[in-house]
C-alpha cells in the first residue's frame, strides 16, 4: 500500500500505511456494548495487522470503552509500527445519547482512561471532536490537549468534526497533526442531525492539502453508498469491484492526503475492503466520477 506521514514537519513524525482500519463498528447495535461476534471482531484485528494495516482509529466511547479493550487483547503487545489514534471530547449517557465531554478536565480524564485501557504510556494521535457550540471555548480545548502534550501523554494532536473556520482557528492555536470529518463519494459536505453537525471533509481538504495535514474520513460507506447513484455502480463493474470498494478507490485517488479507514464488523467485508487499495483509476474515471 503507499503510504502517508502524518505531523511531517514535527520531530517526530509518523508514516502508515494509507488505508486504517475504524473499529467503531466493532461494537454492538447503536454504537453501544459488547460486540455480537467477539471472536470475530478479535479476529479483525489481527487479520488488519496481518494485512499491513498499520493505523487504527479508536475512542473511549464506542460501547463504553469497547473497542480500545478489543485492541487491547487483539493486539497488545503492539507492533512497533502500529498507530493507534483515539478521540476525545465526547462521551456517552445510558440512553446511548452522544454528549460533549470537554473541559479541560474531562479531556484529561479521558486521555487517563485511554492510555490505561489501551495500555500505553502515550497515545501517538488523539482527535479532539468537537461538539458544537458549547461553553467551552475551542482555545481552552486545545489548551488542555497542548499542555498533555507537552507532558507527554499525547504525542499529536488533531481536530474532528470542524469546518474550515475552525480549523484555522486551530491551525493558529498550535500544530495540527490531522483532521477526521466525514467523507465519502456521495456525502462530502456537512450534514445537519438532531444531535448536532455532522461537519464534511469537502470544506476542509484545500486546507488540508495547504498545510500537508492527512485528511481521515469517517462515516465515508454509510453516508455514501445509498445515494452514490449510477456512476459509482458503472466504474465498479468496469473494474470488477463492489461500490464500497470503489468509494474507497475513489478516496485513495481524490488527494495523496487522505488516509481512509473503512470499518466494519464482517471479516469477508474487511477482506473485500483491503483489496480496493489495489484499484487502480484513471484520469478518465476519476473525471467520470467528479459532481
Amino acid at each position: 500500500m503507499p503510504t502517508i506521514t502524518i505531523a511531517q514537519n514535527s520531530a517526530q513524525p509518523l508514516t502508515v500505511n494509507r488505508l486504517g482500519y475504524g473499529t467503531m463498528r466493532l461494537t454492538g447495535p447503536e454504537i453501544w456494548g459488547e460486540p455480537a461476534d467477539r471472536p470475530q471482531a478479535l479476529a479483525i484485528l489481527k487479520k488488519a495487522v496481518d494485512s499491513g494495516v498499520n493505523f487504527l482509529d479508536t475512542a473511549d466511547y464506542y460501547g463504553e470503552d469497547i473497542t480500545n479493550r478489543l485492541i487491547a487483547e487483539a493486539l497488545h503487545p503492539y507492533p512497533a509500527d502500529l498507530i493507534i489514534c483515539t478521540k476525545v471530547g465526547a462521551t456517552r449517557k445510558p440512553d446511548k445519547s452522544w454528549v460533549a465531554f470537554n473541559t479541560p478536565e474531562n479531556l484529561r480524564t479521558a486521555i487517563d482512561n485511554n492510555l490505561r485501557t489501551l495500555k500505553r504510556e502515550q497515545i501517538q494521535l488523539v482527535h479532539l471532536r468537537l461538539m458544537g457550540h458549547g461553553a467551552v471555548p475551542l482555545d481552552e480545548q486545545l489548551g488542555a490537549m497542548f499542555e498533555m502534550q507537552q507532558e507527554g501523554k499525547i504525542l499529536h494532536v488533531g481536530l474532528s468534526n470542524v469546518n474550515r473556520e475552525e480549523l484555522e482557528a486551530g491551525l493558529k492555536l498550535g500544530e495540527i497533526a490531522t483532521v477526521e470529518n466525514m467523507y465519502g463519494y456521495a456525502q462530502r459536505t456537512s450534514l445537519s442531525a438532531p444531535y448536532g453537525e455532522t461537519r464534511g471533509g469537502e470544506e476542509v481538504l484545500a486546507l488540508c492539502e495547504q498545510h500537508g495535514i492527512p485528511l481521515i474520513p469517517f462515516f465515508s460507506l454509510v453516508h455514501g453508498l445509498p445515494n452514490a447513484g449510477n456512476k459509482l455502480a458503472e466504474i465498479a463493474r468496469k473494474h470488477n469491484a463492489t461500490e464500497a470498494q470503489l468509494n474507497i478507490a475513489w478516496l485513495l485517488h481524490k488527494s495523496p492526503w487522505i488516509l481512509p479507514i473503512p470499518g466494519t464488523s464482517s471479516l469477508a467485508h474487511f477482506e473485500e475492503n483491503i483489496k480496493a487499495a489495489d484499484i487502480k483509476l484513471s484520469a478518465e474515471d476519476m473525471a467520470y466520477l467528479a459532481r
